[in-house]
């Protein structure tokens, strides 16, 4: 069954799996479609949510239309805020932020400027610090950046081959291992349509606009603006160390796209953060066959637990 949306503006839409409990908004990555969050009706971290008690909404950023083409950051955190305050109306409480990936560095955002508007922060596989990796990839991106802004510039968005092509190079060599045990296994019925749905949602990726997408390879990927502290938004630079609110980081151990430490220092960072670390790579502990017991019901479990 097909989930309602409750809210929208532009191409974004607010999902909502309805419950009467505490509210929760799941912001997932911009360049990635949202239902990875919502894959089949027994791989949903929103459905989980919502089957515990707890009223779940998911921010649908889709693919970017003619309103979206000039955001920069800032307009995606300012258009969360308002998501925020959709939110809380409808549920009357300050609701808990889970933010995935990308997802993770919007949520932060927020967080910072208005931390008493939020009751607590999840962050799953969110990057940080963008130099905790070899500096051959850096220098490479660092080399490609003339190349690339003028592809950007001229397209207006970074558009979804590049960025296949990017995430494809951290794991040269894990397309053709993930066929090779598919094809090998005793798959049942059930895990052929789980990897179908999977399969689907990888290759239908969306583009990151221009203005969007050099912030991400100028600011974060190239100078590490975030770990430094200078990264901007509302005119602010996002300071984990001031968001004092009960915070989650949650690192997936496996994560060849966020490193388990690119994400760990914000553990470190946020006042009273808790780290859990799971046995996952950084799809499958949203979606693996195991993401319900590693993920779904330690999320949920601190998500009520009084603090």
């Amino acid at each position: 069954m097909t989930l309602p949306s409750v809210w929208s503006e532009g191409t974004t839409k607010l999902i909502h799996a309805k419950a009467a409990g505490a509210p929760v908004i799941l912001v997932p990555s911009l360049v990635n479609r949202a239902n990875i969050l919502d894959l089949t009706s027994k791989r949903s971290l929103v459905r989980y949510l919502a089957d515990v008690g707890l009223d779940t909404y998911l921010v649908d950023w889709d693919a970017p239309g003619t309103a979206e083409m000039t955001f920069t950051m800032d307009d995606y955190v300012d258009r969360l805020i308002r998501i925020r305050d959709v939110v809380q109306k409808r549920s009357g409480a300050k609701p808990t932020l889970v933010g995935y990936c990308m997802g993770g560095n919007l949520a932060l955002a927020l967080a910072h400027r208005a931390p008493r508007e939020i009751e607590k922060l999840a962050l799953l596989a969110t990057p940080w610090d963008f130099h905790a990796v070899a500096a051959a990839p850096t220098m490479l991106l660092k080399s490609s950046l003339p190349g690339l802004k003028q592809l950007i510039s001229s397209m207006g968005v970074m558009p979804v081959d590049v960025l296949q092509a990017m995430f494809s190079s951290l794991d040269p060599g894990g397309s053709l291992k993930k066929f090779r045990a598919f094809g090998a296994s005793h798959q049942n019925s059930a895990q052929t349509e789980d990897f179908i749905a999977l399969e689907d949602w990888l290759n239908d990726g969306v583009p990151l606009v221009a203005r969007v997408a050099i912030e991400c390879l100028e600011d974060w990927y190239i100078g590490n603006k975030t770990m430094g502290g200078e990264w901007l938004c509302g005119g602010h630079a996002v300071s984990p160390h001031l968001i004092d609110i009960p915070s989650l980081v949650i690192i997936p151990e496996k994560d060849t796209i966020v490193p388990p430490a690119s994400a760990a220092p914000l553990a470190e960072l946020l006042p009273r953060a808790e780290m859990l670390g799971l046995n996952a790579g950084h799809i499958g502990m949203v979606a693996g066959s195991k993401a319900k017991k590693l993920l779904y019901k330690p999320l949920a479990d601190w998500i009520c637990a009084v603090q």
